[in-house]
């Protein structure tokens, strides 16, 4: 490409180690995997994936490191659509992960390598986010680059519209990742907000703390006219429940929105498809009319059928639904 694609994502392009276990062990107890499966992960590199199969030009933003693990990540991103001419090299080993996926569904992940951890933007980095038109951002980034991107974002002359995915709890990204000040910068700064039942609670409090400090600050951002994309209620925040649904807030108000219910293989991955169809629908703009901006529950109901599609297969990137199979999902349901 001659120049950045239209979105550009910062986050981990990382190899998942996936075990099959009879059980999430408790602490003390066990487990016994019937399977172990490598395939590939990483927030950044699955919400590439999942937009460059409905149709988007996605850019990643990483780093990986000069190992085996680094060599397949570059290879697979290679034979799919995601330009990752941004993701740079390093000594560090790669960043990767295990996955304990029970029965149900059900996964516990442990993360190693510094390669991820270690990434630093240059100049030629920050062009490209100034320029894009959407930038998406994990709660796995690295402090200091984080706040270098959003210092990016604000300086720009023509903003790109920011979205955030909180990813994890507070405790776990302390010292790692993006720290809660800078969380604190994002929530006022994102056109779109995402968090998951255990980051909100651990960042807010509780779902009632989430809510209320989410439309406070979707509040502040529109009486100063800040947001990039104005008009229908923006910014958004989506509070995720896993099976039980989603809250949303969005000009003020709050709608609570269910889920579909699927026999759930794998749910490794679900909220990183989730939030890639929330760009595709509300964030992203496009010639495409099936593509344009829509409303509140359809973009989240679209966005639920990719996170649902996804749960019915095995790993994150092999289940990512395109456009055409999500449309036909939701008319199977009568949407």
């Amino acid at each position: 490409m001659t120049g950045p694609p239209p979105i550009l994502a910062v986050g981990a392009a990382a190899i998942d180690e996936w075990y099959a276990v009879s059980n999430l062990p408790e602490p003390d107890g066990g487990a016994f995997a019937s399977e172990v499966t490598t395939a590939f992960g990483g927030v950044g590199a699955n919400v590439c994936v999942a937009l460059d199969r409905l149709g988007r030009e996605v850019g990643l933003v990483s780093r990986v490191g000069d190992d085996e693990y680094g060599r397949q990540a570059l290879d697979h991103l290679a034979d799919t659509g995601v330009d990752a001419s941004r993701v740079s090299v390093g000594d560090d080993p790669s960043t990767r992960s295990v996955i304990l996926s029970d029965p149900a569904g059900e996964r516990a992940i442990v993360t190693a390598g510094e390669s991820f951890r270690r990434l630093q933007l240059d100049e030629a980095d920050r062009e490209a986010l100034a320029a894009a038109e959407t930038v998406f951002l994990t709660g796995y980034t690295p402090d200091a680059v984080s706040r270098a991107v959003l210092d990016t974002i604000e300086s720009a002359a023509d903003p790109p519209a920011l979205v955030f995915d909180l990813s994890g709890p507070v405790e776990e990204l302390v010292d790692r990742s993006t720290e809660p000040e800078t969380v604190h910068r994002l929530l006022h700064a994102a056109d779109l907000f995402v968090a998951g039942d255990v980051a909100a609670a651990a960042y807010f409090g509780g779902p009632e703390a989430a809510v209320g400090r989410v439309a406070a600050a979707q509040r502040a951002r529109e009486d100063d006219g800040q947001s990039s994309l104005g008009g229908d209620g923006w910014p958004r925040a989506v509070l995720t429940h896993g099976a039980d649904g989603m809250t949303v807030v969005a000009g003020g108000e709050v709608t609570e929105i269910d889920a579909f219910d699927v026999d759930v293989v794998d749910a490794t991955g679900a909220g990183d498809s989730f939030v890639a169809a929330l760009i595709d629908r509300w964030i992203a703009g496009g010639d495409d009319s099936r593509a344009e901006r829509v409303g509140v529950e359809d973009g989240v109901r679209f966005a639920a059928a990719v996170a649902a599609i996804n749960c019915t297969s095995r790993f994150t990137q092999p289940g990512l639904p395109t456009r055409d199979e999500v449309e036909a999902f939701l008319a199977e349901r009568g949407f």
